[in-house]
C-alpha cells in the first residue's frame, strides 16, 4: 500500500476548502492545514510538512496564489498544484506549480488527480493514465517523461 498524501490547502472560500478537505480525507489522504492569505499560506507552508499544496490563485489578500506558489517551490517543501477558475492567471513557467486543476471540478476528476499526484510522489514515474482535468506543467510533464 502507498502511503497517504499530507496536503496543505490554500483557499479563501471556506465552503470550498472544507469540500476539498472532505475529498481529501475520503481518499484516504490527511489535511495538514489551509489558510486562506498568501501570509497564512506561507507561515502555514513554513510550520507543517505537506506533500502537495493545492493552492488558489485568488485569495483573501487578492491575487497573490502565484506568489504562495513561488515561496513554497523556493522552500522545495511541497508540490503545489493549482486549483483555480482562472488558469489563464497562471504564468507560462507555472511559477513552480507541477499542474493546474480548473475548477468546478469533479469529485471523480479530484479523486483520480490525488492518485496520479500520489504515485508521482511515493512511486514515480505515476502508473496511472493522467486524469483529463488536470493539466501538467511544461517543466514537470517533461521531468516525468525522462524518468519513465
Amino acid at each position: 500500500m502507498t502511503a497517504p498524501l499530507k496536503v496543505l490547502i490554500v483557499e479563501d472560500e471556506a465552503l470550498l476548502a472544507m469540500e476539498l478537505e472532505s475529498l481529501v480525507e475520503e481518499a484516504g489522504h490527511s489535511v495538514v492545514g489551509w489558510a486562506t492569505s498568501a501570509s497564512e499560506a506561507k507561515t502555514m507552508a513554513d510550520s507543517v510538512e505537506a506533500d502537495i499544496a493545492f493552492v488558489d490563485i485568488h485569495l483573501s489578500d487578492g491575487p497573490s496564489g502565484v506568489d504562495v506558489a513561488e515561496y513554497i517551490g523556493r522552500k522545495n517543501s511541497s508540490m503545489v498544484v493549482f486549483m483555480t477558475a482562472n488558469p489563464k492567471r497562471i504564468p507560462d513557467h507555472f511559477a513552480g506549480a507541477v499542474g493546474v486543476i480548473a475548477k468546478p471540478y469533479t469529485m471523480n476528476g479530484l479523486m483520480s488527480s490525488l492518485r496520479y499526484l500520489q504515485e508521482c510522489i511515493r512511486r514515480p514515474p505515476p502508473v496511472s493514465t493522467r486524469p483529463a482535468g488536470f493539466t501538467l506543467s511544461p517543466l514537470f510533464e517533461e521531468t516525468l517523461v525522462s524518468a519513465a
